[in-house]
């Protein structure tokens, strides 16, 4: 009987995970043109997708461009994130009620998310430039697409990591906190040397996860600005996606997935340690 149950996940994983992964592993190493594209069995052509793009500086820009994107959204995210959990555990009036109101960003559809700060990025008649005073073209100006980008997916992720951590941080004994305050430990020491061990399992795994969703960021950053301009706002999945259905390169947007994948996957390892060490304690 447990082997029925068993089956059923197993299924589940190798059907609609593990062959998905490996045919995109598959085709990063065949020559797929539009007349091959329906069959299984298409022209073996090795590693010569990975060196055409690893050969291409724009496949370099991108990989700098995911690098930035994904350390502004976990510093930052975590960073907010954090904050906001220490401040809504000091429990005042309304504190649960203002905590569930950041989770209404967090609830929106991401192509919502990037139509609204389209909006307030806008030259003309855009919230920020109404508010700094400027004439910034922030999502048309190479410099400033990506930052502008980014701060949407932080804004769209920051309550979900405010989330996770409130739980790390509710759980950490009140006694050891009381204790520390009667031997004159300020709110800072009470921090570095009880909160921050005590919720460090909780940080990691929060870090693997906003690791995990900003290497999946699509959405936002298709509402703003389609990765451009120039590619300074590609990320991995939409040089995947770009050179798949834009330029009909099957194997090399299967074989920029795949990058993604491999990041993925030792995040995810990571994760799956951390909840592990969590447990054990």
């Amino acid at each position: 009987m447990v082997r029925v149950f068993l089956a059923l996940p197993m299924a589940f994983l190798l059907i609609l995970i593990g062959f998905p992964v490996l045919y995109n592993v598959l085709m990063s190493f065949q020559d797929v043109t539009l007349m091959t594209l329906p069959q299984f069995m298409r022209p073996w052509i090795g590693i010569s997708n990975y060196t055409t793009l690893l050969g291409e500086k724009v496949t370099y820009e991108v990989l700098a461009n995911t690098f930035v994107f994904v350390g502004g959204n976990v510093v930052f995210q975590i960073a907010i994130g954090l904050s906001l959990a220490l401040f809504f555990e000091l429990s005042f009036p309304g504190a649960k009620f203002m905590r569930g109101l950041f989770l209404v960003a967090w609830m929106l559809p991401p192509l919502v998310i990037g139509s609204v700060w389209k909006w307030l990025f806008a030259t003309e008649s855009g919230a920020i430039n109404a508010i700094l005073g400027s004439n910034m073209n922030w999502l048309s100006d190479p410099s400033t697409a990506l930052w502008a980008v980014t701060t949407a997916n932080i804004w769209f992720g920051t309550p979900f990591s405010m989330i996770l951590l409130s739980a790390a941080v509710s759980n950490v004994p009140k006694e050891l906190l009381e204790a520390a305050s009667l031997d004159g430990a300020g709110p800072i020491r009470r921090f570095i040397y009880i909160t921050l061990p005590a919720i460090s399992a909780s940080l990691l795994a929060v870090v693997s996860l906003t690791i995990i969703y900003s290497m999946r960021a699509f959405d936002v950053i298709w509402a703003m600005t389609k990765g451009g301009p120039v590619d300074s706002s590609t990320i991995l999945p939409l040089f995947s996606y770009r050179l798949s259905f834009d330029e009909f390169k099957f194997g090399g947007g299967a074989a920029a997935a795949n990058f993604a994948f491999i990041i993925v996957f030792i995040v995810a390892l990571i994760y799956v340690r951390s909840i592990k060490h969590e447990k054990i304690l």
